[in-house]
């Protein structure tokens, strides 16, 4: 298993009841953190969900058994230049913080998330940037094949992430650790755990959830739960 190292980063507090209890607000990210543009609406729970302050644990098998040795992240598909990056080489990589809210299909939402990684962006400059038929994404996860499918530019958001923190602690495995996608404009579970590989492809295609009956899209605003995906 993972050896992370679970405490709080250098000089940040833990945060206190009164903190936990108000929502937070972008005037509360760090400083130079990309502020995700739906905590700026004046209403942040799309409709149907509800606040919560836990951070459920959710998943189609449970969590993988992976060793930071072993682990890679493959960029590749419809790419100019395919890239396999170990994970010393991940970790290396500038890193960009977020501020932004969950929402969980299963109607939760959880406001405030502070997340630290490596930019979506950044990965694809990486593999030398999309070809022009590149339209769609496929995340693929160590969880026994698992996928899930989302527009390239959802993928390409500028509050789109690779992340391997969460609210100042190394990710945790039962919450997608080592690193997972983090997509905050759609529903959580286009954030894939335990990420492996991003494959960049012209034709959308539908991933595990989507297969079994969950929106091709996801837009927790636009209330995209269910989709006949065929």
């Amino acid at each position: 298993m993972f050896g992370f190292n679970r405490t709080a980063a250098a000089g940040q507090a833990s945060p206190t009841k009164e903190q936990t209890e108000r929502i937070l607000t972008p005037d509360d990210a760090p400083p130079g953190a990309i502020i995700s543009p739906d905590t700026r609406r004046p209403n942040r729970i799309p409709p149907g969900q509800s606040r919560t302050k836990k951070w459920p644990v959710l998943d189609a098998s449970g969590t993988p058994d992976l060793s930071l040795i072993s682990w890679k992240l493959h960029v590749a598909g419809a790419v100019h230049h395919p890239i396999v990056l170990t994970w010393e080489e991940f970790a290396a990589l500038p890193r960009v913080q977020v501020f932004a809210d969950m929402h969980c299909v299963t109607r939760w939402s959880r406001l405030g998330n502070v997340w630290e990684g490596v930019s979506t962006r950044h990965l694809l400059e990486l593999a030398g940037g999309p070809l022009p038929q590149a339209k769609f994404v496929i995340a693929h996860a160590y969880d026994y094949g698992w996928t899930t499918n989302l527009p390239l530019d959802a993928f390409l958001a500028e509050d789109a992430l690779v992340a391997i923190r969460h609210d100042g602690e190394d990710l945790a495995p039962e919450h997608g650790g080592p690193a997972r996608l983090v997509i905050p404009r759609l529903y959580a579970w286009k954030s894939a755990k335990w990420l492996g590989a991003i494959e960049l492809v012209e034709r959308d295609r539908a991933g595990f959830w989507e297969r079994n009956g969950y929106h091709m899209n996801g837009d927790p605003w636009k209330e995209e739960r269910f989709g006949l995906n065929y």
